[in-house]
């Protein structure tokens, strides 16, 4: 087993280099002395082997400590962008008429993570409410659907409004006012 570890913070770096026969330990390279260790007495006929490589063991050393750090900080840069992308979708509301269910469709957001629901005049709303799955689109972000069936007593509130909140702290609301009703509503909105 080989590898090396790398602290952030102070920048130091270790490396290990180790086998093992039989389920025990048997040899392990020393990284101040560039020799190697027995664990066993069966082990010291490799050690004293290895031990005569000293070009062999000044490599190990610089792959240990230069090659497999700088591997590492590669490894962990491209991870990092991808665990802490964030992307705010694209909102829209879409009614075909007063009579059918109000859809707020999000598409384009990033991580899939997301909570979904309707608010009426401030008041968050449960009922009669469908929340759609998290789909993945083709560009490796996420859309979502939420229905709200309208009542025949919504001309009586304010606004009602589809929220959509992210892992990331973001949240964006679509708003329906009385006045685009009976027609067709697309509106786009950032909250």
């Amino acid at each position: 087993m080989s590898g090396c570890e790398w602290d952030d913070e102070d920048d130091t770096t270790y490396g290990h280099e180790q086998y093992a026969y039989d389920g025990e330990d048997f040899l392990a390279f020393d990284l101040k002395t560039l020799t190697w260790v027995a664990a066993v007495r069966q082990a010291v006929p490799s050690k004293l082997r290895l031990d005569q490589n000293r070009a062999g063991n000044q490599r190990k050393k610089n792959y240990l400590t230069k090659e497999c750090v700088d591997l590492l900080k590669k490894l962990l840069a491209y991870g990092k962008s991808t665990l802490q992308r964030t992307e705010r979708p694209r909102v829209s509301l879409l009614q075909r008429s007063p009579s059918s269910p109000v859809v707020c469709h999000a598409t384009g957001f990033y991580p899939d993570r997301v909570v979904v629901f309707w608010r009426r005049d401030g008041q968050e709303l449960h009922e009669q409410v469908d929340p759609g799955e998290v789909l993945p689109n083709h560009d490796g972000t996420f859309q979502c659907n939420v229905f709200k069936i309208l009542a025949e007593s919504y001309s009586k509130h304010k606004s009602l409004q589809s929220c959509f909140k992210g892992a990331q702290s973001w949240a964006i609301c679509c708003i329906v006012t009385k006045s685009c009703f009976p027609m067709f509503c697309v509106y786009s909105g950032d909250n």
